[in-house]
């Protein structure tokens, strides 16, 4: 089995929390499958889960290359420099990180965020497509910093061939 959902902001990449934090289970009442990944606390987005343990492995290790699709809202208008460092790796504490497809786009058609994001009059943001092929803790929040744009939200839409299409936040769909 594997389940395509749309993680919601200030969600919990798993089944319990002793915190009492939302988790997966808010969400998801089947049995006996697991994320085969994870997405931090304060990002949105696309999350698989399965009842197949070579597949949620698979998906997991960075060895196998997934490519992973991330639309972040940055704070500023990032320059052209800051996206040709992406590109080519960041330097960050666990070392560099492996060149990122990286591309400025339109705010993307989606969901209002709640609670909205921290709106600052005199700074705008932008946003870009970021697809990254191994996955650190926290990697894409931390690239962004580097090169001074400060993701203000992060949204995973896709990871190897499997999309979040239409799928609203706390959504799921079962694939056979």
């Amino acid at each position: 089995m594997l389940i395509l959902f749309n993680k919601p902001f200030n969600v919990l990449c798993q089944f319990t929390d002793k915190l009492g934090r939302k988790t997966l289970s808010d969400f998801i009442k089947i049995k006996n499958v697991y994320p085969a990944g994870r997405l931090d606390y304060d990002s949105e987005g696309l999350v698989i889960l399965t009842d197949d343990g070579r597949l949620q492995s698979k998906i997991s290790n960075p060895k196998y290359k997934f490519p992973k699709r991330y639309w972040v809202q940055v704070e500023g208008e990032i320059s052209i420099d800051a996206i040709n460092k992406l590109r080519q790796g960041i330097l960050l504490k666990d070392g560099i990180t492996k060149p990122a497809l990286v591309e400025i786009i339109k705010e993307p058609l989606i969901w209002e965020r709640i609670p909205p994001i921290r709106e600052r009059k005199n700074i705008p943001t932008s946003w870009i497509e970021l697809t990254i092929f191994e996955g650190r803790n926290r990697q894409v929040r931390r690239m962004t910093a580097a090169v001074g744009f400060p993701t203000l939200r992060l949204i995973r839409y896709s990871i190897g061939e499997w999309k979040l299409g239409n799928l609203q936040p706390g959504e799921f769909r079962i694939l056979n």
